[in-house]
C-alpha cells in the first residue's frame, strides 16, 4: 500500500454494483470512500497472567459454641450480609439477659442517687447541711453514674457476643471452602468458611526485567478476553517494588473495572502492556470485509475497484489496524 488507498464500505459497494455498474465513467464514485490513515498507536507487549479475586478471605468464629446451623456450602453464591453459619446461643443470650438486669438495677440506683443529690444541694444552698454531706451526695451520684455507664457497656458487649453467634457474609461472593461441620464445637479463631468476590478482579502478571521500565513509565494495559474482542482497559496498575531473585521478573497487578463479566479467578489470560508508540496504518472497521477466514478491503486504484486481502491487527475504537 505505497500509494494512498481508499477503503470502501463493502456492503454499500455490493448494492451499488447491482444497480449501477456504470459508475466508473463518473468523475467521483457514487458511494462513500475514505483514505487509509497512519495513526500513532500504542506499541504493546503481550504477556500471560492469571486472574485472582481482590477480596478473598476466611471467616472465623468470634465466640465459643456448638455449630447449630450451616446455611451455605461450597460453590454457593452468597449475598453480602446473608447468614452463613449459626452457633448455639443459649449461653450468650443468658449473658445478655443478665447484663440487662444489671442495667435496670444501675438505672434505679442512679435515679435514687440523683434525687438525693438534688435534695441535699437544695438544703445546702440554704446552709442547712454541712459541706461534708454535700460532698458525700456528690460522690454517691458520681459512683451511681459510673455503675450505670458500666452496665450500659456490659449490655453492649453482651449484644455483640450474641451477634457473634450468627456469622454473616462480609461481601457478596462464592463459597470456596467449608472448614466446619454441623454439631462441631468451635472456639474463637476457628476458621468457618473461605470465599471470594467476583465484583473486583485483577490479573497477576510476571513482567520481565527488560520491560519493567517502559511498563512503569506508561502504566497502561488492556486485558484481552479469552473469547476474543477488544481488550478491557485496566482500572489501575500496581507494581511490586522488588524482583524475584531467581527469575528476575516483577509482579504487576492489573485491576479490571468493577463487575467485569467473563473473567473468573484462576483463569489464564493475556494482558497487553503499553511500552511505547508507533505509526500504524488503519481503516474503518466497517470497511473490513470478512469472507470465511479471509479478511479484505475494497480499494480504488487507477479508477478500478479491487478486493485486496489484508491482515487485520488491533482494534482502536472504530478503526482497525492493517498489518
Amino acid at each position: 500500500m505505497s500509494t494512498p488507498i481508499r477503503a470502501i464500505l463493502s456492503f454499500i459497494i455490493y448494492g451499488l454494483f447491482a444497480v449501477s455498474p456504470a459508475w466508473l465513467s463518473a468523475a467521483e464514485p457514487p458511494f462513500p470512500v475514505t483514505e487509509a490513515q497512519r495513526q500513532t498507536l500504542p506499541d504493546e507487549q503481550i504477556l500471560d497472567g492469571v486472574v485472582e479475586a481482590v477480596n478473598k478471605s476466611t471467616v472465623s468464629a468470634q465466640t465459643a459454641g456448638r455449630v447449630e446451623e450451616i446455611m451455605v456450602d461450597v460453590n454457593d453464591f452468597v449475598p453480602q450480609g446473608a447468614p452463613i453459619v449459626r452457633i448455639r446461643n443459649i449461653e450468650q443470650r443468658a449473658g445478655l439477659e443478665q447484663a440487662q438486669a444489671a442495667l435496670r438495677e444501675a438505672q434505679a440506683r442512679f435515679i435514687e442517687a440523683d434525687a438525693e443529690y438534688k435534695r441535699i444541694r437544695g438544703v445546702y444552698e440554704k446552709q442547712l447541711v454541712s459541706k461534708a454531706q454535700m460532698d458525700s451526695a456528690t460522690a454517691a451520684l458520681n459512683a451511681a453514674k459510673a455503675r450505670l455507664e458500666a452496665a450500659q457497656a456490659g449490655v453492649a458487649q453482651a449484644k455483640e457476643s450474641l451477634g457473634y453467634t450468627t456469622i454473616n457474609a462480609p461481601y457478596s461472593g462464592i463459597v470456596l471452602e467449608r472448614h466446619v461441620e454441623l454439631g462441631e464445637t468451635v472456639q474463637p479463631g476457628k476458621p468457618l468458611m473461605t470465599g471470594f468476590s467476583l465484583d473486583e478482579l485483577r490479573v497477576i502478571v510476571n513482567v520481565p526485567q527488560r520491560l519493567i521500565g517502559p511498563v512503569r513509565q506508561y502504566s497502561q494495559a488492556r486485558v484481552l478476553p479469552p473469547n476474543g474482542g477488544p481488550g478491557i482497559p485496566a482500572e489501575k496498575l500496581t507494581f511490586f517494588p522488588y524482583a524475584d531473585p531467581q527469575s528476575n521478573v516483577f509482579k504487576v497487578r492489573v485491576y479490571l473495572p468493577p463487575k467485569t463479566e467473563g473473567f473468573y479467578p484462576g483463569m489464564f489470560v493475556k494482558t497487553a502492556f503499553r511500552v511505547g508508540e508507533d505509526q500504524r496504518l488503519t481503516v474503518p472497521r466497517a470497511a473490513l470485509a470478512q469472507r470465511g477466514e479471509v479478511s479484505a478491503v475494497y480499494v480504488i486504484k487507477d479508477g478500478r475497484v479491487n478486493l485486496r486481502q489484508v491482515r487485520p491487527g488491533r482494534v482502536e475504537g472504530d478503526q482497525i489496524e492493517i498489518l
